[in-house]
């Protein structure tokens, strides 16, 4: 079976291609490397550079033919989605409306999306369940619940088969400092550095920390359950900052200083999602719980520092 990866050179995207040519598809990396990195690419993979938010999607879509794409590029800054809102709507609306399209003239079996938890905004409930009223905060939310809307009338009209996956704060290796649900890598960036934690607020902000390669086994779950259906991937389990922090304290063998700043516009105060449909719908529920995906987390960028610590002493 053929398998695109939008963003299969990011951090979600890169674990997924992985996955998948473990098991044996031919895979499709369509990247425009803004976010994604070289170095990520698998080379058992056919990379393929193109901007998506760019009609030569089209004809490529068309050319590759796949049975099955998994839309995970994306723009995911929440604060640049606020101060560039055009740029918001063109890579994460415009382009997935670009690709719907060539799925269509492909007869692509299914299309997989990666939503997102910012669709719902600064929901006072303590766990959201997808049938609960949507009312995104910022711009980034806007587009990603405008795409599923889009994504759901296609259905309507051309009858592509679809799951949109609602994703709660994934985190793991690879993963950039930027982007929404980034501060485990944030974190991470400033102890390679040796620099203090900053929390935003007063740190108890909570959120539902998924890991990687549990959001790479719904994705695949995906390919043959879930049919026209919206899904949470999530813990259900609610993570403060202030705790993510003393956690990464326990792990580190120096002292990390905490050091507390103003609020950010447009983040969300607590964010809890409820996920017993990814049980029912995809047979799926996660296997890692935030203290052992964190532990491998931190390993993962330890290492990497030290192995760049050798590499440049090499040089």
């Amino acid at each position: 079976m053929k398998a695109v990866v939008t963003g299969g050179a990011g951090f979600i995207g890169s674990h997924l291609v992985e996955e998948l040519l473990a098991e044996q598809f031919e895979v499709h990396i369509i990247d425009n490397l803004v976010s994604g990195k070289q170095k990520h690419v698998n080379p058992q993979a056919i990379f393929h550079l193109a901007d998506i938010s760019s009609e030569q999607i089209k004809p490529l879509i068309v050319d590759i033919r796949p049975d099955v794409v998994f839309h995970l590029a994306a723009q995911a800054d929440v604060q640049r989605s606020i101060q560039n809102p055009g740029y918001d709507a063109m890579v994460n609306l415009v382009a997935t409306i670009y690709l719907l399209e060539a799925c269509r003239d492909a007869a692509v079996s299914k299309f997989i999306f990666a939503s997102t938890s910012a669709v719902y905004g600064n929901l006072q409930k303590e766990q959201i369940v997808e049938t609960d009223p949507t009312c995104p905060i910022s711009y980034y939310g806007i587009s990603k619940y405008s795409a599923e809307s889009y994504i759901r009338v296609f259905h309507q009209l051309y009858g592509l088969p679809y799951t949109i996956l609602r994703y709660g704060n994934v985190y793991g290796p690879r993963q950039t400092p930027k982007g929404e649900g980034g501060v485990v890598a944030v974190f991470m960036e400033r102890i390679q550095k040796g620099t203090p934690l900053t929390i935003h607020g007063d740190g108890e902000q909570t959120r539902d920390f998924v890991y990687v390669k549990d959001v790479v086994r719904a994705n695949v779950a995906a390919m043959k359950r879930g049919e026209q259906e919206i899904i949470h991937v999530s813990t259900a389990n609610r993570t403060s900052i202030n705790d993510l922090a003393r956690l990464l304290t326990e792990f580190h063998e120096a002292d990390l200083p905490i050091i507390h700043s103003l609020a950010r516009e447009g983040d969300i105060k607590h964010s809890n999602l409820d996920n017993r449909k990814g049980l029912e719908c995809l047979g799926w529920q996660p296997k890692y719980e935030i203290r052992a995906g964190l532990e491998e987390t931190y390993q993962s960028y330890i290492n990497e520092m030290y192995e760049s610590k050798r590499d440049a002493k090499g040089t």
